[in-house]
C-alpha cells in the first residue's frame, strides 16, 4: 500500500507532490533542488554546491524511512547544462562510492526555479 514520506529534514514540497512515496521497501523521490530544509534556494551557488544540496535532500528523505543512499537503485539527474556535468559528477560519486547505483543524466530546457540541476532517486530497503 502506498503512503507518502515528509521530512522537515529536507526541502517542504512546493507543488500538487509528496517528497517521496513508499510502497514496501521501495522509496521513489521527488527529483530535489538545490533547496535547503528552510526553503533557501541555491540557484546562485556553483554547480557542485547544488548537486550536494540536492543530495542531501535525498539523503534526508531515505533517513526519516532508516534507509540511506546504499539503498539507491537509480537516479535521474535532470542538468540545465549538460556542460556542468563534470562538476555535478566529481561531487556525486562522493555520494556514491564505488558502488553507485545506475544513473541517468540529461540536459533539460529549464530545471524549475532557475536552479542548475535536480535529481530523483528510486531506492529499496530492507
Amino acid at each position: 500500500m502506498k503512503r507518502t514520506i515528509s521530512t522537515s529534514d529536507a526541502p517542504a514540497a512546493v507543488g500538487a507532490y509528496s517528497q517521496a512515496t513508499i510502497n514496501g521497501d521501495l522509496i521513489v523521490t521527488a527529483g530535489q533542488l538545490p533547496l535547503t530544509p528552510d526553503g533557501e534556494l541555491l540557484d546562485d551557488a556553483p554547480v557542485a554546491e547544488q548537486t550536494k544540496q540536492c543530495l542531501e535532500n535525498v539523503e534526508a528523505i531515505l533517513v526519516s524511512e532508516d534507509g540511506s543512499l546504499d539503498d539507491v537503485l537509480k537516479t535521474t539527474v535532470f542538468l540545465n547544462d549538460i556542460d556542468d556535468f563534470e562538476e555535478f559528477n566529481e561531487v556525486y560519486s562522493e555520494f556514491f562510492g564505488e558502488e553507485p547505483p545506475a544513473r541517468s543524466a540529461v540536459e533539460v530546457g529549464n530545471v524549475p526555479k532557475g536552479a542548475a540541476i535536480e535529481i530523483e532517486a528510486i531506492a529499496m530497503t530492507d
